[in-house]
């Protein structure tokens, strides 16, 4: 099983148990176009992107970045988290940049793509998510997919499903097998 299959067999089923009504009003927030006051800073959120797009690339499917993710997570970070929790994880963000930062000192985000998967490679080896900043990178990781499975256009495009539904229908058409 490839990667991106595994991702979309995890996203798939999980999608719906990780806070659906939250993930509908995030991605309406994302909509709207607004960056939500107190949010990643420009370099954070293109860090976030650049991380997103090493798990979850564009191939004959979106990417991370394409759908909006690194808006998703920048509206859920900065609406759901507590002030503590936000904090920490831009605290996180900023270890995680100068973890990743290559030897000549260029940021993550401006890395080619084979250097950005050495370094996610490299944290994904490192078994402790207790300790900052792998911690940051696992929640990042799961918004990243979170946000991914839950977009619409994924929902549409990819899996072909609604994996947020928004009423019951309890007299829907069913198609014909």
């Amino acid at each position: 099983m490839e990667r991106r299959d595994l991702l979309k067999a995890f996203g798939a089923a999980t999608a719906l148990a990780l806070l659906p009504n939250e993930a509908m009003a995030a991605w309406a927030r994302v909509a709207a176009g607004v960056r939500p006051a107190g949010g990643l800073t420009t370099a954070q959120l293109a860090l976030a992107g650049a991380i997103g797009d090493t798990i979850i690339p564009r191939t004959e499917s979106p990417g991370a970045t394409d759908v909006g993710v690194p808006a998703f997570i920048d509206v859920i970070v900065s609406e759901n988290y507590t002030d503590a929790d936000r904090a920490a994880f831009s605290i996180g963000l900023d270890a995680l940049e100068t973890q990743l930062k290559s030897s000549s000192g260029v940021a993550f985000a401006d890395l080619a793509g084979a250097d950005r998967e050495i370094g996610i490679a490299a944290l994904e080896k490192n078994t402790d998510r207790r300790t900052e900043p792998m911690r940051t990178y696992w929640r990042l990781k799961g918004l990243v997919i979170h946000g991914f499975f839950t977009s619409e256009r994924v929902m549409k495009d990819v899996l072909k499903t609604q994996m947020m539904f928004g009423q019951f229908d309890g007299s829907a058409p069913m198609r014909a097998s």
